[in-house]
């Protein structure tokens, strides 16, 4: 049976910490590489793992996931081996999986057919940055016949009752976007954005995980007691690139992820 999203949150939170979903871009460097990396961050107790479906025109990423992307896409990546890829991670891990993916890709499968795949491979949820919820009744119909959460983002200047239409019809948790931008861009963490992130949370029926930007255990620490869980995703898939090894690769971005996780002990 496929993790349940809320209960991994909620497992977190009795344990006294925020829940840690670290992203890596499927296919990158390869499938098999991509395959360790997700088993080697389940190791370390990451509550939900986000897998970005390589896309050629990724609005929302930054230039560090762009390349992994576009380096994927070159390796032979395809939505299908990803989900290929995620099948075989969802038979040896705990955590909840989540694919990221555009809604270009998406359509071109057509919204039963991914969801359907993307369920059969284990996958618990599903991002669509691009796919705003006005416009998603077909997408959140296949959701719930095919078990899928549909995990939507809101942003600093998302108006409230916009919020309240996201939480409606979002499954999973809320993507709440740290800042304005892509992915990789440098994170400030003023006190008044730390007491924004608070509202938003007080106000969410379900988990908050706050993502874009969190590089390092300090900004890891910090956002901790105002987010059910945090996202990292540029710092992790930087570790990739600067490796000269796939196993290089495997061992720099655990040893980061485990100083994030630890620093989401509240």
């Amino acid at each position: 049976m496929k993790p349940v999203i809320r209960e991994k949150f909620a497992a977190a939170a009795e344990q006294g910490r925020a829940a840690f979903v670290p992203y890596v871009t499927g296919g990158f460097p390869n499938a098999d590489t991509c395959l360790e990396l997700i088993t080697a961050l389940d190791e370390l107790g990451s509550e939900v793992i986000e897998v970005g479906l390589p896309f050629s025109d990724p609005l929302a990423d930054g230039p560090t996931i762009q390349l992994s992307s576009q380096r994927a896409l070159e390796a032979g990546a395809t939505p299908a081996k990803v989900l290929a890829t995620m099948e075989r991670a969802a038979a040896k891990t705990q955590a909840a999986l989540v694919a990221m993916t555009y809604v270009n890709p998406v359509l071109a499968m057509g919204y039963v057919e991914f969801a359907k795949r993307a369920s059969g491979s284990g996958v618990s949820g599903v991002i669509i940055p691009d796919l705003p919820p006005e416009e998603a009744g077909e997408w959140l119909d296949a959701c719930q016949t095919h078990g899928l959460d549909p995990v939507f983002m809101a942003a600093p200047g998302t108006p409230m009752e916009r919020l309240d239409r996201i939480l409606a019809v979002g499954g999973g948790f809320l993507y709440y976007v740290s800042m304005d931008g892509v992915t990789g861009t440098e994170l400030e963490l003023p006190p008044e954005r730390l007491a924004a992130m608070q509202k938003v949370r007080a106000r969410s029926s379900l988990p908050v995980a706050v993502g874009f930007g969190v590089a390092t255990p300090a900004q890891a620490k910090a956002l901790a007691p105002v987010a059910d869980g945090v996202v990292v995703g540029s710092a992790l898939v930087r570790q990739v690139h600067q490796a000269d090894s796939p196993q290089a690769a495997v061992e720099a971005a655990s040893r980061l992820a485990g100083e994030l996780r630890q620093a989401l002990v509240r």
